[in-house]
């Protein structure tokens, strides 16, 4: 299987890229990785791996540039040789950590939607409480969204929760302002309908507070209130352990006291640590493309590679374009 990914996206490439390719490329000696991007940048941070593969170009998409133009105009930037490569299937996946618009007009443009799929999904996996995780699309590549299309991306997260998350018959959640059914707007009413005839497992509204108890395996929203729920909890996660650290350090005292908890309190950021959890998968696509975090560090990038080997590998693009053309 070979992975394309752009070594020049986000904003710690190429090192914590190429890193991430490295600890990918140890641990699964049978996966090729294939680096696009500035061979004279990259190969300094390489060893010996005899699996992963530089292909040079000395073009990028910067995260300034607008996505669908730069992707029109610049054929031979990293992130669209890497979709390319995918296209003409030379690859099987592609993951990039660079500029999110562009990422979504590579995979739209060039790998192709899915039949069926209206528009694709933005679709990371989310930290719990019991470390469980779940899935929530869309968290921005659609800023509107009709009725029907919160029935596709129900039925793409359940499709990878349970082939690539390995959740049997995972539940379905819709967000909303109450539970009760008959809350939200036109959207969420004419959804909630949908997806009760569906034959999912659908449990109902939920609620942005209980998405971190692990309501459900999977949440399905708009991606303008997806994304803002996504920057809340990532938000939140940041001033907790900003609050947690200053007062674990303000006195002779509590500095006792953090060492006391300091691995339970490692231990409590592993568990809300987005790096754990790869990135996030443009669900309805003909191949999988992976989004990783623009600050990505190596870990990230890791597991963003072995989250597009498993899609791959369990070919969930093919799994819901059979489920929906049926």
């Amino acid at each position: 299987m070979i992975i394309a990914v752009d070594a020049m996206g986000g904003d710690n490439a190429p090192e914590e890229i190429v890193k991430g390719a490295v600890k990918a490329a140890a641990e699964q000696p049978s996966l090729t990785i294939r680096l696009y991007g500035d061979e004279e940048k990259i190969k300094p941070l390489l060893n010996s791996e005899s699996n992963i593969e530089v292909i040079h170009t000395d073009e990028m998409i910067l995260s300034a540039d607008e996505p669908v133009r730069a992707v029109r105009r610049k054929k031979n930037a990293s992130m669209v040789l890497a979709a390319q490569a995918v296209k003409d299937q030379e690859a099987d996946a592609c993951v990039s950590a660079g500029n999110t618009g562009a990422l979504m007009a590579a995979g739209l443009f060039i790998v192709g939607r899915i039949k069926g799929i209206d528009r694709p999904a933005l679709s990371p996996t989310l930290p719990t409480i019991d470390g469980q995780g779940f899935v929530m699309l869309d968290l921005g590549a659609n800023a509107d969204a009709k009725p029907e299309h919160l029935l596709q991306y129900a039925v793409m997260g359940s499709i990878y929760a349970e082939q690539v998350r390995g959740i049997k018959n995972p539940t379905v959640g819709l967000l909303n302002i109450g539970t009760e059914e008959g809350k939200g707007n036109e959207l969420t009413k004419q959804a909630y309908d949908l997806l009760k005839d569906s034959g999912l497992n659908f449990v109902g509204n939920v609620e942005s507070r209980d998405l971190l108890n692990g309501v459900c395996d999977v949440v399905v929203t708009d991606g303008f209130t997806g994304n803002m729920v996504l920057k809340t909890i990532e938000g939140t996660a940041q001033a907790l352990f900003g609050m947690l650290k200053e007062t674990f350090t303000s006195s002779v005292k509590t500095k006792l006291a953090a060492g006391l908890v300091k691995n339970d309190l490692r231990n409590l950021k592993g568990k809300l640590d987005y790096t754990e959890y790869g990135g996030a998968g443009l669900f309805g696509l003909n191949a999988p493309v992976i989004k990783a975090h623009g600050s990505s560090n190596a870990n990230a990038v890791y597991n963003a590679i072995k989250q597009a080997h498993t899609m791959a590998e369990y070919d969930v693009s093919g799994k819901i374009s059979a489920s929906l053309n049926q």
